[in-house]
């Protein structure tokens, strides 16, 4: 008997779709940066990731970042 198990890539691919539909864009590419998961068709997943994303939304996003690292640094 055969079994057919996915390939490392498939399941990565799973994994990032289901990251996806639970977290905001911004907080999946920067997880995806962490943990090095760069490979793959860069231009795809960026079309997945910030499907539906505004300029001035990812704008208020990288603010609020940015925002929330100054907060940090005078603790």
């Amino acid at each position: 008997m055969k079994v057919n198990l996915p390939t490392e890539k498939q399941v990565i691919q799973e994994a990032l779709e289901i990251l996806l539909t639970h977290m905001e864009p911004l907080k999946l590419a920067r997880f995806i940066v962490a943990c090095n998961l760069g490979e793959g068709d860069y231009l795809k997943t960026k079309d997945q990731v910030f499907a539906g994303e505004t300029v001035d939304r990812l704008y208020e996003q990288i603010q609020a970042f940015e925002a929330g690292k100054n907060e940090l640094k005078h603790i």
